[in-house]
């Protein structure tokens, strides 16, 4: 498959600048790829489409807040830090990406906070805007993680920043209802629309939840550069996935059930976790699966998205599993239609 099949043109309107009043009650677009048929509901009515001891497989990641504003040293000129993983504890290592990146250089330090309570010192160049920095603290870890999210604000897209400003109110929406593992720099944006009510109602009607843990990182915004996709890499992502889930997928599957996966990363870990066609064992570890078209998914029957940009890694993921051709038909559906699109935008279910 080439790029450039993954083409279309999204409206800059239709972007979501901000999430539903409610989370259950975005629009849900729901795909049916045996019929081809496409309906309108709101998400709360997924519900309807699963039956007692199906299963519905989320990504339980939380979302740190990994953006620092600060200065340079000296010359004072603004500079933003993304945080994307610590290195080493002990010495307050860590791997990010600044910006402007061609400002920041190999032993330059860098200041946050009033009068200047974090300083950070640039040790190396990891990729064009990728370099590795120590910060200088004398605390405890925990004591400098509190800081550090004290300061941090939450890592909205670039897209959606292009737009707007940082909220504080971005800190409760940009997460999941059940995010509980820190260590995602982008949020699993098809499962912020699942509220607490809409949890219960799964449990009372007895779908199975079950949680596995991907830690999304900043190459979920990387644009793809390749035309031939075969070519393309991802970025490794931390996974998670237990024993327990898997013995409840594979149960479920070997009893006539199915499987909802929640988010193009959910889809991800599980399919990253499949060594023998149809079932699923732990995993715990980095990988940087792609999934494109035509591709043989053995687990899910259902999958939730969201509306993603063209030419994305996510959207080429869900073509894979709806269909090129159908879910193109559908996405310009959702253009006439005027459904919202990206991180705060509506929901996809397809059956």
């Amino acid at each position: 498959m080439k790029l450039s099949q993954f083409r279309f043109n999204l409206p800059k309107e239709l972007i979501a600048e901000k999430p539903a009043k409610n989370r259950d009650e975005a629009r849900l677009m729901v795909l049916h790829r045996d019929t081809q048929e496409i309906e309108h509901r709101v998400f709360k009515d997924m519900i309807d489409y699963l039956d007692e001891h199906d299963i519905v497989v989320v990504n339980n990641t939380k979302v740190f807040p990994a953006l620092l504003y600060g200065e340079k040293e000296k010359t004072g000129a603004k500079i933003t830090v993304f945080l994307l993983r610590e290195l080493n504890e002990e010495i307050r290592l860590w791997d990010v990406v600044v910006d402007p990146a061609r400002k920041i250089r190999i032993g330059n330090k860098l200041y946050f906070g009033n009068n200047d309570a974090l300083v950070a010192e640039v040790i190396d160049n990891t990729t064009s805007r990728g370099r590795t920095v120590r910060f200088l603290f004398d605390g405890t870890h925990d004591e400098f993680i509190t800081l550090i999210k004290s300061m941090g604000k939450t890592p909205l897209p670039d897209e959606l920043q292009r737009i707007r400003n940082i909220e504080n109110w971005d800190a409760d929406r940009y997460q999941t209802i059940y995010a509980k593992v820190e260590g995602a720099v982008a949020a699993p944006v098809a499962g912020l629309h699942f509220s607490r009510e809409l949890m219960k109602r799964l449990e009372i009607k007895g779908v199975d939840w079950l949680e596995i843990t991907l830690h999304a990182g900043i190459g979920n915004f990387k644009p793809i550069e390749v035309e031939d996709l075969s070519k393309h890499r991802m970025d490794a992502e931390e996974i998670h996935v237990s024993q327990e889930v898997c013995d409840s997928i594979n149960s479920a599957r070997a009893a006539g059930h199915r499987i909802c996966v929640v988010g193009t990363t959910t889809m991800r870990a599980i399919e990253s976790a499949v060594t023998i066609p149809g079932k699923v064992f732990p995993y715990d570890g980095w990988s940087n699966k792609f999934i494109y078209p035509p591709y043989d998914f053995t687990i899910a029957d259902m999958m939730i998205t969201n509306f993603h940009h063209a030419m994305s890694s996510q959207f080429i993921m869900v073509s894979a599993f709806a269909g090129p051709e159908f879910l193109m038909e559908a996405y310009n559906v959702a253009i006439k239609e005027k459904y919202h699109f990206s991180t705060y935008g509506d929901a996809m279910l397809i059956i």
